[in-house]
């Protein structure tokens, strides 16, 4: 059920056409489309306030076509699309109102060009190599409807370039820290602001880096207060749990 039907449902109440309970039973009824290689959720919207995200990663193009059709035809906005080829997404594009970001391996289908955007998510990486991962963190959040900072290759190598950037950290409601090799950035972030801090790991380093472990391993550990930890190379995760934190009203 769309936010249309939910209203539509509601209407219907209101002019006494179906009882509260019946109406409540509808809603609470579990809304799944199965396609037999996906069964689409259909009140993540109403539940999250976002519908399903499609992971793109080893989908077929007709998987993926008779997916966003369901979807399309619910009239489903800002469908987020991850971890997609561009040749997939080029595909897609001859069917779809796509936007498709290359850095970041995502695509929105059905785009929301006049999301109003709040708040202040600041995204820094440690190097120039970890900003796939940062973009795929950005565009998430700027779809769901968040202002987004850029501040890239600030990585302790050289801890000049972060602290000359500590007035644009200081304004930040949440901080997404990206980082490979020893993965020290978000420590030394949680060290000198007071919002909350989401480190994500990369992939990104010689041997030893384990692809990415030895990272997580220091993120997992870090010392300094206020900061959690996403998955190796989870962009997308950092971004989805930025967009909630910054939405969320202040404690007074």
């Amino acid at each position: 059920m769309n936010k249309p039907e939910l209203l539509n449902l509601l209407n219907q109440v209101k002019k006494s056409k179906i009882s509260p309970k019946d109406a409540f039973s509808l809603i609470k009824a579990p809304n799944v489309e199965d396609l037999g290689y996906a069964k689409i959720d259909c009140h993540r919207q109403l539940r999250q306030g976002v519908c399903e995200v499609i992971f793109g990663e080893n989908k077929t193009y007709q998987q993926l076509k008779n997916i966003l059709s369901s979807m399309v035809n619910k009239n489903f906005k800002n469908i987020i699309i991850t971890r997609i080829s561009k040749q997939t997404a080029k595909l897609l594009k001859t069917k779809f109102n796509i936007t498709y970001f290359p850095q970041a391996h995502i695509a929105i289908v059905a785009k929301n060009k006049t999301i109003k955007k709040v708040g202040n998510i600041v995204i820094a990486s440690g190097g120039t190599s970890d900003i796939p991962i940062c973009e795929e963190a950005a565009i998430t959040a700027e779809t769901l409807g968040n202002k987004v900072h850029r501040l890239y290759d600030v990585g302790v190598a050289g801890i000049h370039r972060l602290l000359s950037n500590q007035h644009i950290l200081q304004k930040a409601r949440v901080i997404i820290a990206v980082a490979g090799m020893e993965g020290a950035l978000p420590s030394v972030i949680g060290g000198i602001v007071s919002c909350p801090i989401i480190a994500v790991p990369t992939s990104i380093g010689y041997g030893a880096n384990f692809n990415g472990i030895s990272a997580l391993l220091s993120m997992l550990n870090s010392c300094s207060s206020g900061i959690s930890v996403v998955n190796i190379d989870n962009g997308f995760g950092a971004g989805y749990i930025a967009n909630r934190i910054n939405k969320m009203e202040s404690i007074t």
